[in-house]
């Protein structure tokens, strides 16, 4: 018997410490991201020359989701391409990834990438189409107190994130894009990439009355891709006044479907991350957003919308290849690129200089 309550004791303690262990050993994401950025610099001799910039250097607003050829003007991605990389350093090039998405982001992410081979297969072998031809971009000092940031960007996906004072996050320009969005056919048919990002957004529209609707959809025809394209930055004046629907006119039931749309967006990246940007831009309050529509509301036709606060957007469009081709963005208006958090950090950090 006491044998028994000696075990039951050391089951009771174990079943404790592993209930504490997420929150006794988590680390910070920043801290994460350090390591994880320091051990991929490691693992690089020369390559670095490509893979390292300047915090403060033109490049890090140089971002682009077009494949590498269709850039202006030179046709060409700044940083280090995973085809360039070994195994090892391949690796360690995922696990920064991981360290700032969520689960879902990162296997989105993964996924955005397979495309590129799914492509290379139906476009007779097109040399553009590579699913290595993603590219990691360290600016700055992984761990440095006042900033630093890294990228991983290739076609269709663009992971921008940026640390100020050691734990502050931005991570936008945010850019997933999925072309096809619905494989048709082949090995993967059926594959639905960015599948909820359309569809919460079609069951939003679709709840909306006859008045609602003369106030959301704000065209008949969807422009042809995102609005703010591959903008270094977006001006709020170009979408003041906000169009389309206000949030108060929604009712209860579609409140909540705007909510998990906005969600959709936001928690590809972790939890962490996620629920300090709302503490700084009151991502997940209602109050002030507004939902626009253009297009039709069949499936399989081009559509577009837009969530637009006073401080963020988010844009969609599915025009391109018969509306099977999604581009879908987080902007802030005045946070890209951690803008926002430098200089508040500065501001109260340095008002002396």
């Amino acid at each position: 018997m006491l044998q028994l309550q000696n075990q039951f004791s050391q089951l009771l303690l174990l079943t404790f410490v592993l209930l504490l262990a997420p929150q006794a050993y988590a680390h910070e994401p920043a801290a994460e991201m350090s390591a994880a950025a320091e051990r991929f610099l490691q693992s690089l001799d020369q390559q670095q020359d490509k893979a390292v910039y300047e915090f403060s250097h033109d490049q890090q607003k140089n971002w682009h989701f077009l494949p590498d050829k269709f850039i202006k003007p030179d046709g060409a991605r700044y940083g280090l391409p995973l085809e360039q990389m070994q195994p090892e350093q391949r690796a360690l090039a995922y696990a920064l990834v991981n360290t700032g998405l969520s689960h879902q982001g990162y296997l989105t992410t993964m996924t955005i990438t397979s495309l590129e081979q799914i492509l290379h297969d139906l476009e007779n072998k097109n040399l553009i189409r590579n699913p290595l031809l993603y590219y990691v971009t360290i600016f700055g000092k992984p761990g440095d107190q006042q900033a630093w940031g890294w990228r991983f960007e290739g076609h269709h996906l663009s992971i921008n994130i940026t640390i100020v004072g050691g734990k502050l996050f931005s991570v936008t320009p945010s850019f997933f894009g999925t072309n096809p969005a619905i494989v048709k056919q082949g090995k993967h048919q059926g594959l639905q990439t960015l599948d909820q990002e359309e569809n919460i957004a079609r069951e939003l529209v679709t709840s909306l009355s006859d008045d609602q609707r003369k106030v959301a959809i704000i065209s008949e025809k969807a422009p042809d891709d995102i609005i703010t394209s591959e903008q270094r930055k977006v001006e709020a004046s170009s979408f003041t006044p906000a169009q389309g629907i206000a949030c108060q006119d929604l009712n209860q039931q579609q409140q909540q479907v705007l909510l998990k749309l906005v969600k959709a967006y936001a928690e590809k990246y972790r939890p962490e991350i996620v629920s300090q940007i709302h503490q700084q831009t009151k991502l997940f309050d209602l109050q002030d957003l507004h939902f626009a529509w253009a297009g039709s509301l069949q499936q399989g036709q081009g559509h577009y919308y837009r969530i637009q606060s006073p401080k963020f957007l988010f844009e969609y469009d599915n025009t391109q290849n018969n509306a099977n081709h999604v581009h879908a963005v987080w902007r802030e208006f005045n946070g890209d690129f951690g803008t926002d958090l430098l200089r508040q950090h500065y501001d109260a950090h340095h008002n002396n200089k």
